[in-house]
């Protein structure tokens, strides 16, 4: 494909994605200079289970986009294909500005290669399945981004403990992957809806990325020295994986997706959805001045 019609190409699937909800936003996010090391809590367990978060999402986001588009051909209706290409185009982008922050992360003496080889790995196990369940498994974990995302737009505690600068990054991911957190799903749906591919994609996901991702934070943890730290260590784990931690509150719900009658939209964002519009790409919003193309990608 000639650059010409690759640049025709990128600009119908912006406007495409823009129409049906999903507008990949050019977005060039501003890394703090001064960004505190430790930028959650003023605590490294915490932040360094971030750190793995978000070297996670590169990669990740290359395995959701490759599952999803190679049934794009077999899509007929044409507002699921507008909402495919809005979906592809988010998700590129979150992986560049990750990668940006990922660099960042390095810079400041985290060794983001390793969870990103451990991540790697544990994808490389799920791309070994058939190209049915390899896309059952995206839809599951894009439901776990999207229960993430509400987490992140809803936890005044999270807003409360990170880094006022570094926390609009994870603001402008949670609101696109609530914009698209059907659009797997519904691909999946066109092909044919396996209530036992989908029960199958708990073990399949939990086995190839659940030791890579324990196993990096734990690495994360010993490498920074905070196992010497109990104090700091017992906080973050209270802060993730406490009563009321930030993780605890999310995976009570992740079980909902092996439901015979699961559906993403079943539980209503879009109240959220426009308010966090607004308060970052609306007038006045946040990251206003930081989108590229934010005429062409106003909802």
């Amino acid at each position: 494909m000639g650059v010409a019609a690759q640049q025709t190409e990128k600009a119908v699937r912006k406007l495409a994605g823009t129409k049906v909800g999903i507008p990949p936003r050019q977005l060039n996010f501003r890394i703090p200079e001064q960004a505190p090391r430790y930028f959650y809590g003023d605590n490294g367990t915490a932040t360094a289970f971030f750190a793995v978060l978000s070297a996670i999402f590169p990669p990740g986001e290359d395995f959701f986009v490759e599952s999803v588009r190679r049934f794009r051909d077999q899509i007929d209706d044409p507002e699921l294909k507008a909402q495919v290409a809005g979906f592809i185009g988010q998700e590129a982008i979150h992986g560049r500005e990750h990668e940006r922050l990922n660099e960042m992360l390095r810079e400041q003496g985290f060794d983001i290669h390793a969870p990103d080889r451990a991540i790697r790995a544990g994808l490389w196990l799920l791309e070994q399945l058939p190209h049915r369940q390899q896309l059952a498994c995206t839809a599951m974990m894009e439901h776990f981004t999207a229960l993430l995302g509400e987490q992140l737009l809803t936890d005044k505690e999270f807003s409360q403990h990170a880094d006022p600068e570094m926390i609009q990054l994870w603001y402008w991911h949670a609101l696109e992957e609530l914009e698209h957190k059907a659009v797997c799903y519904d691909v999946y749906e066109n092909l044919g809806n396996s209530q036992t591919e989908r029960a199958l994609t708990f073990p399949y996901v939990a086995g190839a990325l659940l030791p890579a991702i324990v196993g990096s934070w734990g690495y994360l943890v010993v490498r920074d020295g905070l196992w010497r730290n109990p104090a700091d260590v017992r906080q973050g784990l209270k802060l993730l994986l406490g009563k009321n931690g930030f993780v605890t509150r999310i995976l009570p719900r992740m079980g909902a997706y092996a439901k015979k009658d699961f559906h993403p939209d079943k539980h209503d964002t879009q109240a959220l959805v426009k308010t966090w519009r607004e308060k970052l790409f609306g007038e006045n919003g946040s990251l206003s001045a930081d989108v590229k193309n934010l005429e062409a990608t106003t909802v």
